[in-house]
């Protein structure tokens, strides 16, 4: 991130509480479900801009100073897919999140979501996400609902896990059979302070910061009278 090649697009559905205190790392922080409608669109259109530009060229984004990998975090994610009063606002962010899930990766455009009930109707695209995290759960089935069906028979015993061991939890990424036992640090309000202060971006601006989406793309191809067949980097 203080190299520029990484971008958190964040979106705190809690009004800011959670996140806002990594907010100096931030390009982007939305805190309002129309704020989070329109990162999320916005996230849409570089997404497009640079499967177009790359189309051709190479499958897989190679993220750089003035092209980076841009990362959409999303807390709380079931309060956008289920709970969202407002329709058009909540057609726009389920229209979106399974656009950049499906879509995303190749181009440098991922999507990384927490949730704390897993069920299909709250999160109804739940099979796009290629990782998955379980971390502590209160109900036996959760596991299989997050890491998929035969997660718990398979050892991803998330209902089992102590209060006294925080962090401890179950990963199944893409193509892996099995459950992995995982355990995280604890990273507490100090040690978010030292990594805000030592790897916050001078460009990261957060609040109501709209980025010149131009900037992510280049020309279209412009034929014979360009004879690298591309135009300038906008």
């Amino acid at each position: 991130m203080r190299a520029g090649l990484v971008e958190l697009w964040v979106c705190d559905p809690k009004g800011g509480m959670e996140l806002a205190f990594g907010e100096p790392l931030f390009t982007r922080f939305a805190t309002t479900t129309g704020e989070i409608a329109d990162l999320l669109d916005d996230a849409v259109a570089v997404m497009q801009r640079r499967t177009a530009r790359l189309r051709g060229r190479t499958r897989l984004h190679t993220p750089t100073a003035g092209d980076p990998l841009i990362v959409v975090v999303v807390d709380e994610i079931a309060s956008l897919t289920a709970y969202v009063t407002d329709r058009d606002v909540k057609k726009r962010i389920g229209a979106a999140l399974p656009l950049l899930l499906s879509q995303g990766r190749a181009p440098g455009v991922v999507v990384l979501a927490a949730v704390q009930d897993p069920r299909k109707e709250v999160l109804p695209f739940r099979d796009l996400f290629p990782v998955r995290v379980a971390l502590r759960m209160t109900e036996t089935e959760q596991a299989d609902l997050v890491l998929g069906s035969g997660a718990r028979d398979r050892g991803a015993r998330a209902d089992e896990i102590p209060l006294s061991l925080p962090g401890v939890g179950y990963v199944l990424a893409e193509g892996q059979p099995e459950p992995v036992r995982v355990r995280a640090a604890h990273i507490d309000d100090t040690e978010i302070s030292r990594t805000v202060w030592a790897y916050r971006p001078s460009t990261a601006t957060g609040g109501g910061w709209t980025p010149d989406l131009d900037a992510y793309a280049d020309d279209v191809p412009t034929g014979a009278d360009d004879p690298t067949g591309w135009g300038e980097v906008a």
